[in-house]
């Protein structure tokens, strides 16, 4: 029988959820020969990071043509050692990689080796090593940030201050977001005040914390953005505090938690990554990657991110 008619027949099967479906994937693809992929991600105790981790290894089970075998890995500090120590690791168990990183010449170095011995990188969600990985894969998280800035602007209780998290000033996706959140209210909401940045770690608790003490100093607070992680702090405060006018407030990641708090309207808006389609694309480049050999020039695939508000939950 021919592969693609095969590949049907599987396809079939699967459908209907036919009992032998995995005995007939395991013939088609055991002539080829597999592909080992790595996947370095953040907190595995975040919904996020659990979802896609599913979604990654869906994609790979799913990629016609390949037999391939997935690694995935977590990294629960921001410690560039961590990241890098984690990147040597995965290396020797993978034949081409994508991680979520932090952006740091420690982890360049490690790149840059990898990619001198033939193993490309990709970055994930925040760019990391440019000019050395191969392709940045994520949504564009300028827009985000000027996305965010727009739905508070239109959104908030009363002109005032507004402020934004970010995980660290060393998530270039961060810093990005942040400058997109600022370049929108400089150029449109002038009549709002951007206060300093803050910088929770991508934790609970120092948001949950620092969330507090911005709406005690702020009572005039109009919103706030939080770029990274630890929105759950934010929920929380919001939800402890029950304020007469809360201000407006978006954050990132369509979570069971942050689908509550929409609808409870502590928060007016969450910016999502379509991680489904993120997936598919990056195993997609690559499987590309290695039959036809790393990019000379490292790249950039932006995906369009979705905006979910109250009532679209």
């Amino acid at each position: 029988m021919r592969e693609e008619t095969a590949r049907r027949v599987y396809e079939a099967a699967r459908e209907i959820d036919y009992h032998a479906a995995g005995l007939i994937r395991q013939r088609i693809e055991r002539d080829l020969r597999p592909i080992r992929f790595g996947f370095l991600l953040l907190k595995e105790e975040q919904a996020f990071y659990r979802a896609f981790a599913v979604q990654l290894t869906r994609a790979v089970e799913e990629t016609p043509g390949i037999r391939g075998i997935v690694h995935i890995e977590f990294v629960r500090s921001q410690t560039p050692s961590d990241f890098v120590k984690a990147l040597e690791t995965l290396a020797t168990r993978a034949d081409v990689i994508g991680m979520a990183s932090l952006d740091h010449h420690l982890v360049t170095r490690v790149v840059e080796s990898l990619k001198a011995s033939g193993k490309a990188v990709f970055s994930l969600l925040s760019d990391f090593a440019q000019g050395v990985r191969d392709t940045y894969v994520g949504v564009n998280n300028m827009k985000a940030g000027r996305t965010a800035a727009w739905l508070i602007s239109r959104t908030a209780p009363q002109v005032g201050k507004v402020a934004v998290f970010v995980g660290s000033h060393r998530w270039h996706g961060h810093e990005l977001r942040e400058t997109g959140f600022r370049s929108y209210f400089r150029e449109y909401a002038p009549q709002f005040h951007v206060l300093d940045t803050l910088v929770n770690l991508d934790t609970k608790e120092v948001t949950h914390e620092a969330t507090v003490t911005l709406l005690e100093r702020h009572p005039d607070l109009a919103g706030f953005y939080v770029a990274g992680g630890g929105f759950e702090g934010a929920i929380a405060a919001l939800r402890e505090l029950d304020l007469a006018r809360p201000p407006s407030v978006v954050v990132n990641e369509l979570v069971p938690e942050t689908v509550d708090a929409l609808r409870e309207h502590l928060i007016v808006g969450v910016i999502a990554t379509p991680l489904e389609r993120l997936c598919r694309a990056l195993v997609d480049l690559m499987v590309k990657t290695l039959q036809a050999g790393p990019l000379e020039t490292s790249g950039q695939l932006f995906l369009p991110f979705t905006l979910h508000v109250p009532e679209s939950v």
